[in-house]
């Protein structure tokens, strides 16, 4: 395998030569150029054809979202945001995820040494250059049709990480305000949960907010698990947050998620969204024994197909169904009267 070229860009001289640094420590990677500002970095993608991007939020001239925006449209390229952890900074990075950035790390703070900087980086752009992304135009999304009547007892849960933002934007746009309680685990810094909460409460009918430890499963609503120390799970109808060591790598895990779900005895369904790994695939196959419908994104629609692709293999997806079409099957499989559908072995 030949590899992954990158174009730097990040109006910071200093930064260029860090992140370059960093990215040459990885035998796999060759940084082919830096860029200070998206003027340049416009001529140099024309010029050396980058596998992968990595680019700032804020820059002179035309910002990183706006950039992006473009590239996007005109030239659909795997993208890695590089943030800082403020609260413009990090609400800014969402936006850019939901337009199509592949995944984010934060700048470190002053004083970190090279060697401990951007420790995720080199492994995010190499998972980005095995990314699909699309340019906006094709993200069509279908509606659900016909009248949706809840089933108040019925408990969904999905789970999601590298390509999740845009994913459950798609989703949770779609919901309807009486949807089925709803618990989600995104793999996403402690810093971003809370934000990203609060723009998919604007862009949903539900209510969605960062879960809470005692927070009741009603429906209507939807619980993000906070990113940081602790797992989400269900228990006696309410979120609870527990502390306990990383599982698959993650905290929070969706295998945890999944796994306290299947243990309810209520109606439910699970979903496993665009990700790396297989962080959700032994929780979903849990559900699918205890009685759940089970749905998976399928590979053609997902950034990375990881963790859909390890739920399917071993037996935990029901059903494989593009992103297009996932928030109406969802609502389906969570309405009323629904026949339960058969366990497997």
């Amino acid at each position: 395998m030949s590899a992954v070229s990158v174009l730097v860009v990040d109006d910071s001289a200093t930064m260029r030569s860090l992140i370059s640094a960093v990215l040459r420590r990885d035998p796999e990677i060759t940084v082919v150029g830096t860029a200070a500002d998206p003027l340049e970095a416009r001529t140099k993608i024309k010029e050396l054809n980058p596998d992968v991007l990595t680019l700032d939020v804020e820059m002179p001239n035309m910002n990183g979202l706006e950039f992006l925006e473009k590239i996007m449209r005109l030239r659909p390229m795997p993208v890695v945001m590089v943030s800082t952890l403020t609260h413009a900074g990090t609400d800014v990075t969402l936006a850019a995820l939901e337009v199509g950035a592949v995944d984010a790390v934060a700048k470190p703070a002053p004083g970190v040494p090279v060697q401990e900087a951007f420790g995720d980086l080199a492994e995010k752009v190499k998972v980005a250059a095995r990314s699909r992304v699309r340019p906006l135009e094709t993200r069509a999304v279908q509606g659900h049709e016909g009248v949706y009547h809840a089933d108040p007892n019925h408990v969904l849960a999905i789970g999601s990480s590298t390509g999740g933002v845009e994913a459950l934007l798609t989703i949770l746009s779609a919901f309807p305000a009486d949807c089925p309680a709803t618990l989600v685990t995104q793999h996403m810094p402690a810093s971003f949960t809370k934000n990203f909460a609060a723009r998919l409460n604007k862009a949903s009918a539900a209510t969605v907010s960062e879960a809470e430890d005692g927070a009741p499963l009603k429906p209507g609503h939807v619980y993000i698990a906070p990113g940081g120390d602790a797992h989400l799970v269900a228990s006696g109808g309410r979120c609870r947050l527990v502390a306990a060591d990383p599982v698959n790598g993650h905290r929070p895990s969706v295998d945890v998620l999944f796994g306290s779900v299947a243990q309810l005895g209520r109606p439910m369904t699970g979903v496993i969204l665009t990700g790396m790994g297989k962080d959700g695939a032994k929780g979903l196959l849990a559900m699918r024994q205890a009685g759940a419908r089970t749905l998976g994104q399928d590979e053609a629609s997902c950034v990375v197909y990881g963790m859909p692709r390890a739920a399917f293999d071993i037996g935990a997806v029901e059903r494989q169904l593009p992103l297009s079409r996932m928030a109406p099957a969802i609502l389906e499989s969570c309405a009323a009267r629904t026949a339960a559908p058969q366990s497997v072995a």
